[in-house]
Protein backbone atom coordinates (compact mmCIF):
# COMPACT_ATOMS: atom_id res chain seq x y z
CA UNK A 1 0.00 0.00 0.00
CA UNK A 2 1.50 3.74 -0.49
CA UNK A 3 2.32 5.27 1.92
CA UNK A 4 0.27 7.84 3.38
CA UNK A 5 1.07 11.51 3.96
CA UNK A 6 0.22 14.07 6.89
CA UNK A 7 0.63 17.46 7.43
CA UNK A 8 0.96 18.25 11.45
CA UNK A 9 0.50 21.94 12.03
CA UNK A 10 1.48 23.93 15.38
CA UNK A 11 3.44 26.50 15.89
CA UNK A 12 4.84 24.77 19.11
CA UNK A 13 7.61 23.02 17.58
CA UNK A 14 8.20 20.24 20.13
CA UNK A 15 4.27 19.04 19.43
CA UNK A 16 5.00 19.01 15.86
CA UNK A 17 8.27 16.57 16.80
CA UNK A 18 7.12 14.77 18.81
CA UNK A 19 3.37 13.77 16.96
CA UNK A 20 5.68 13.55 13.66
CA UNK A 21 7.88 10.41 15.50
CA UNK A 22 4.81 8.99 16.45
CA UNK A 23 3.01 8.71 13.17
CA UNK A 24 5.95 8.07 11.36
CA UNK A 25 6.62 4.83 13.86
CA UNK A 26 2.83 3.93 12.29
CA UNK A 27 4.29 4.11 9.23
CA UNK A 28 3.16 7.59 7.82
CA UNK A 29 5.09 9.98 5.90
CA UNK A 30 4.74 13.63 7.82
CA UNK A 31 5.20 16.88 6.65
CA UNK A 32 5.50 19.66 9.14
CA UNK A 33 4.29 23.14 9.12
CA UNK A 34 3.99 25.63 12.14
CA UNK A 35 1.42 28.30 11.26
CA UNK A 36 -1.78 28.12 8.38
CA UNK A 37 0.27 30.34 5.96
CA UNK A 38 2.54 27.24 5.82
CA UNK A 39 0.17 24.26 6.08
CA UNK A 40 -1.54 26.15 3.09
CA UNK A 41 1.61 26.38 1.08
CA UNK A 42 2.61 23.08 1.98
CA UNK A 43 -0.97 21.72 -0.06
CA UNK A 44 0.15 23.52 -2.57
CA UNK A 45 2.85 22.01 -3.38
CA UNK A 46 2.48 18.40 -1.72
CA UNK A 47 -0.30 15.56 -1.66
CA UNK A 48 -1.66 15.39 1.48
CA UNK A 49 -4.58 12.71 3.11
CA UNK A 50 -4.77 14.03 6.31
CA UNK A 51 -4.26 17.22 8.25
CA UNK A 52 -3.71 17.35 12.42
CA UNK A 53 -4.75 20.95 13.24
CA UNK A 54 -3.99 23.34 15.85
CA UNK A 55 -6.01 26.25 16.36
CA UNK A 56 -4.18 28.59 18.07
CA UNK A 57 -1.03 29.93 15.67
CA UNK A 58 0.71 33.24 15.00
CA UNK A 59 0.01 34.45 11.25
CA UNK A 60 -3.16 32.57 10.34
CA UNK A 61 -4.73 30.82 13.07
CA UNK A 62 -5.71 26.84 12.71
CA UNK A 63 -9.85 27.73 12.09
CA UNK A 64 -8.73 30.48 9.64
CA UNK A 65 -6.75 28.00 7.81
CA UNK A 66 -9.32 25.55 8.13
CA UNK A 67 -11.83 28.01 6.06
CA UNK A 68 -9.26 28.35 3.44
CA UNK A 69 -8.89 24.76 3.15
CA UNK A 70 -12.56 23.78 2.56
CA UNK A 71 -12.89 26.16 0.04
CA UNK A 72 -12.12 23.42 -2.14
CA UNK A 73 -10.48 20.65 -0.27
CA UNK A 74 -12.20 17.70 1.11
CA UNK A 75 -9.35 15.66 3.06
CA UNK A 76 -9.53 14.87 6.66
CA UNK A 77 -8.76 17.68 9.29
CA UNK A 78 -8.54 16.57 12.72
CA UNK A 79 -8.31 19.87 15.02
CA UNK A 80 -5.66 19.90 17.82
CA UNK A 81 -6.91 21.90 20.91
CA UNK A 82 -6.39 22.05 24.78
CA UNK A 83 -9.25 21.01 26.93
CA UNK A 84 -10.14 24.82 27.94
CA UNK A 85 -10.78 25.62 24.53
CA UNK A 86 -14.42 23.94 23.88
CA UNK A 87 -15.47 26.66 21.22
CA UNK A 88 -12.56 26.01 19.53
CA UNK A 89 -14.11 22.92 18.96
CA UNK A 90 -17.08 23.35 18.36
CA UNK A 91 -16.08 26.34 15.59
CA UNK A 92 -14.10 23.97 13.85
CA UNK A 93 -16.61 20.91 13.60
CA UNK A 94 -19.04 23.65 12.32
CA UNK A 95 -16.38 25.07 9.58
CA UNK A 96 -15.93 21.52 8.07
CA UNK A 97 -13.45 19.66 10.86
CA UNK A 98 -13.89 15.66 10.76
CA UNK A 99 -12.75 15.31 14.46
CA UNK A 100 -11.28 16.62 17.51
CA UNK A 101 -8.48 15.39 19.82
CA UNK A 102 -7.74 17.45 22.91
CA UNK A 103 -4.16 18.46 23.97
CA UNK A 104 -2.53 16.51 26.14
CA UNK A 105 -3.43 13.65 23.68
CA UNK A 106 -3.45 10.15 24.50
CA UNK A 107 -1.02 8.37 21.97
CA UNK A 108 -3.08 5.13 21.40
CA UNK A 109 -6.39 7.52 20.86
CA UNK A 110 -4.98 9.60 18.57
CA UNK A 111 -3.35 7.18 16.24
CA UNK A 112 -6.60 5.14 16.47
CA UNK A 113 -8.60 8.40 14.90
CA UNK A 114 -5.98 8.89 12.46
CA UNK A 115 -6.01 5.61 10.88
CA UNK A 116 -10.04 5.43 11.55
CA UNK A 117 -10.41 9.13 9.48
CA UNK A 118 -7.65 7.81 6.63
CA UNK A 119 -9.70 4.48 6.30
CA UNK A 120 -13.22 6.37 5.87
CA UNK A 121 -11.53 8.81 3.78
CA UNK A 122 -10.07 6.46 0.91
CA UNK A 123 -12.63 4.07 0.87
CA UNK A 124 -15.41 7.15 1.03
CA UNK A 125 -16.42 6.33 -2.98
CA UNK A 126 -15.98 2.57 -2.39
CA UNK A 127 -17.27 0.40 -5.23
CA UNK A 128 -20.35 1.82 -7.45
CA UNK A 129 -23.40 1.33 -5.67
CA UNK A 130 -26.09 -0.56 -7.39
CA UNK A 131 -27.87 0.97 -10.22
CA UNK A 132 -31.16 1.53 -8.55
CA UNK A 133 -29.58 2.99 -5.05
CA UNK A 134 -27.57 5.45 -7.18
CA UNK A 135 -29.78 8.36 -5.62
CA UNK A 136 -31.57 9.16 -2.58
CA UNK A 137 -34.39 11.50 -2.78
CA UNK A 138 -36.24 13.00 -0.33
CA UNK A 139 -38.92 16.15 -1.14
CA UNK A 140 -36.17 18.56 -2.81
CA UNK A 141 -32.79 16.75 -1.37
CA UNK A 142 -31.68 14.36 -3.78
CA UNK A 143 -28.29 12.53 -2.99
CA UNK A 144 -26.29 11.34 -5.79
CA UNK A 145 -23.63 8.32 -4.29
CA UNK A 146 -21.93 7.48 -7.41
CA UNK A 147 -21.07 11.23 -7.63
CA UNK A 148 -20.76 11.69 -3.69
CA UNK A 149 -22.90 15.01 -4.36
CA UNK A 150 -26.07 16.25 -2.62
CA UNK A 151 -28.33 18.95 -4.58
CA UNK A 152 -31.51 20.97 -2.93
CA UNK A 153 -33.99 22.43 -5.15
CA UNK A 154 -31.52 21.50 -8.22
CA UNK A 155 -28.73 23.89 -6.57
CA UNK A 156 -25.35 21.62 -5.58
CA UNK A 157 -24.68 21.81 -1.90
CA UNK A 158 -20.89 21.37 -0.73
CA UNK A 159 -20.53 18.65 2.34
CA UNK A 160 -17.39 17.26 4.21
CA UNK A 161 -17.06 13.98 3.63
CA UNK A 162 -18.60 13.62 7.40
CA UNK A 163 -21.66 15.93 6.60
CA UNK A 164 -22.69 13.54 3.41
CA UNK A 165 -22.31 10.03 5.38
CA UNK A 166 -24.52 11.44 8.86
CA UNK A 167 -26.52 12.79 5.50
CA UNK A 168 -26.79 9.31 3.30
CA UNK A 169 -27.20 7.65 6.33
CA UNK A 170 -30.83 9.61 7.70
CA UNK A 171 -31.80 9.95 3.72
CA UNK A 172 -31.65 5.75 3.88
CA UNK A 173 -34.47 5.98 6.76
CA UNK A 174 -36.14 8.71 6.34
CA UNK A 175 -39.06 8.96 9.18
CA UNK A 176 -36.54 6.98 11.54
CA UNK A 177 -35.13 8.40 14.96
CA UNK A 178 -31.51 8.14 15.39
CA UNK A 179 -29.52 8.55 18.58
CA UNK A 180 -26.38 10.72 18.45
CA UNK A 181 -24.89 7.08 19.00
CA UNK A 182 -26.26 5.41 16.15
CA UNK A 183 -25.39 8.26 13.76
CA UNK A 184 -21.66 8.02 15.07
CA UNK A 185 -21.74 4.60 14.68
CA UNK A 186 -23.16 4.12 11.52
CA UNK A 187 -21.33 7.66 9.97
CA UNK A 188 -17.65 7.08 11.55
CA UNK A 189 -18.22 3.22 11.16
CA UNK A 190 -16.93 2.86 14.76
CA UNK A 191 -18.13 1.77 18.36
CA UNK A 192 -19.16 5.22 20.32
CA UNK A 193 -16.81 4.26 23.19
CA UNK A 194 -16.63 7.99 24.35
CA UNK A 195 -18.68 11.11 24.58
CA UNK A 196 -20.43 11.58 20.99
CA UNK A 197 -23.27 13.92 21.29
CA UNK A 198 -21.74 16.85 20.92
CA UNK A 199 -20.10 15.91 18.04
CA UNK A 200 -22.71 14.73 16.26
CA UNK A 201 -25.33 17.56 17.50
CA UNK A 202 -22.69 20.23 15.69
CA UNK A 203 -21.78 18.08 12.27
CA UNK A 204 -26.29 18.15 12.44
CA UNK A 205 -26.12 21.47 12.63
CA UNK A 206 -23.99 22.40 10.20
CA UNK A 207 -25.91 20.11 7.94
CA UNK A 208 -29.23 21.90 8.41
CA UNK A 209 -27.53 25.53 7.98
CA UNK A 210 -26.75 23.90 4.45
CA UNK A 211 -29.85 22.07 3.81
CA UNK A 212 -32.85 24.46 5.07
CA UNK A 213 -33.99 27.57 3.81
CA UNK A 214 -34.69 28.31 7.82
CA UNK A 215 -32.05 26.22 9.76
CA UNK A 216 -33.95 27.45 13.46
CA UNK A 217 -37.13 26.08 11.71
CA UNK A 218 -35.90 22.85 9.80
CA UNK A 219 -38.19 21.44 7.14
CA UNK A 220 -36.03 18.02 6.90
CA UNK A 221 -33.45 17.15 9.28
CA UNK A 222 -35.47 17.63 12.95
CA UNK A 223 -34.24 17.21 16.53
CA UNK A 224 -36.30 14.60 18.33
CA UNK A 225 -35.70 16.00 22.15
CA UNK A 226 -34.35 13.48 24.19
CA UNK A 227 -34.13 10.65 22.04
CA UNK A 228 -32.58 11.75 18.87
CA UNK A 229 -32.69 13.33 14.92
CA UNK A 230 -34.58 11.94 12.34
CA UNK A 231 -35.21 13.12 8.35
CA UNK A 232 -38.89 14.15 7.72
CA UNK A 233 -40.27 11.96 4.93
CA UNK A 234 -41.59 13.67 2.32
Amino acid sequence: MEQQTILVVDDNKEIVFSLGKLLEYEGYRILKAYDGIEALDVLQEEEVDLILLDVMMPRLNGLSALMKIRENNKIPVIILSAKTEESDKVSGLVMGADDYIEKPYNPAELTARVAAQLRRYHTWGGSAPKEEEDRLVNGGIVLDRQMKVAEVDGQEVKLTATEYRILEVLMEHPGQVFSAEQIYERAWKEIANYAVENTVMVHIRHIREKLEINPKKPKYVKVVWGIGYKMEKY
